[in-house]
């Protein structure tokens, strides 16, 4: 079997210095990577015993892998999040592309910012639907691009953009929607929940905007610590999606641990778990510190991801590799991830990270730039 056609391309990816690979995790490093923001994956109570006594779901929701304890889960995220209902998938993923690919017709458009997530990306392509893109957090653009739309408009933003960690306008998005009847709202909150909001509900609500949305989709691998995400939005909605949305209709469901595993963790923020506070003042500490980075284009933002500019593959899988050798867990973040001359070292702000380890970190960049020269 010729299998040249698949070489080729990954030798260009090489010979772009973009080349993909999966790396080992070392657990010694100080972690400044992982999304698991409040810490919540370490927790081991999350995952007692007794939640192992049925471990495989043995089939879609549809057939054999609903349970009550699923149902009662979704009702009780969804009067978290002050949503009339709640549906969950087995990952964020899922979630958007299900909810993207099904929710239009083929008379209508989609437009999402162009630097949304690759799920919602990757749903408006599955569409019948026309899809538009609008220019980042641009929205004049916006409203261009629904002057030329057609049907019903769906428009697609996360709250928090999970390469720059900045923030979508969510106050001004909802001021242009109420401007027209045929646009609906769709708001990814994976970077924001356990972010933002007193108990972490999300930006959304931390600005009383849920009654705008036709869905939130709040995914469980970040700040949750687990797996799966849920859509939320009215009962019809949750209705719409069980009888539409194929990526729910043809998958095995979460195992029952893993969903009492995402129970657990929302009761902790329920309680407003002092890791949410925690994370906030570790978050606005980095910021703080981050002016000693002078020599680096910082983009410091009020979310747990920052961003440290440095362009060019190379450089930045160097930056990244002297940050490692250090004990820091920092990773680049390459083109074509990013757009070329957009390379830069993602840095994820945690509740367990230390003032000092921070303080640590800081100086292991200025080390950096020095190697860099």
């Amino acid at each position: 079997m010729n299998l040249g056609f698949l070489s080729n391309r990954l030798e260009k990816r090489k010979a772009e210095n973009s080349f993909r690979f999966l790396s080992s995790n070392d657990k010694s490093a100080i972690d400044f990577a992982s999304n698991d923001y409040l810490g919540f994956a370490r927790l081991s109570s999350l995952w007692e015993p007794e939640a192992l006594q049925k471990y495989g779901s043995t089939g879609s929701r549809l057939l054999t892998g609903n349970s009550r304890i699923t149902e009662d889960t979704e009702a009780f995220i969804a009067s978290f999040h002050k949503a009339e209902a709640g549906l969950i998938y087995n990952s964020g993923y899922d979630a958007n592309t299900g909810l993207f690919s099904c929710i239009a017709s083929k008379d209508d458009t989609i437009i999402f910012d162009e630097y949304s997530h690759s799920s919602i990306k990757d749903g408006a392509r599955l569409s019948p639907a026309k899809h538009f893109v609008f220019r980042h957090n641009d929205l004049s653009d916006l409203e261009a691009k629904i002057s030329r739309a057609s049907g019903k408009v769906f428009v697609g933003v996360e709250s928090v953009y999970s390469m720059d960690g900045d923030l979508a306008d969510l106050k001004g998005l909802v001021a242009i929607s109420r401007k027209y009847e045929n646009v609906y709202l769709i708001v990814d909150e994976a970077h924001a929940t356990g972010v933002f909001g007193d108990r972490g509900e999300g930006l959304v609500q931390a600005f009383g905007l849920e009654n705008d949305f036709l869905a939130r989709i709040h995914t469980f691998g970040k700040a949750i610590g687990c797996q799966g995400a849920i859509v939320l939005g009215s009962h019809l909605l949750r209705d719409y999606l069980i009888n539409f949305s194929r990526s729910f209709i043809y998958t095995t469901a979460l195992p029952i641990p893993d969903i009492i595993a995402v129970k657990r963790a929302y009761d902790l923020m329920d309680i407003r778990d002092r890791s949410i506070s925690l994370l906030r003042e570790r978050i606005d500490y980095f910021k703080n510190k981050s002016g000693q980075l002078s020599a680096f284009n910082v983009q410091p933002n009020e979310s747990a991801i920052q961003v440290v500019l440095i362009p060019g593959n190379e450089k930045v899988k160097k930056a990244a590799g002297h940050s490692q050798s250090g004990g820091f867990d920092v990773r680049p973040v390459l083109s074509p991830t990013v757009p070329a001359g957009m390379e830069r070292l993602r840095i994820c702000i945690h509740a367990f990270n230390t003032e000092k380890e921070i303080d640590r970190l800081v100086e292991r960049l200025n080390d950096a730039f020095e190697s860099l020269r």
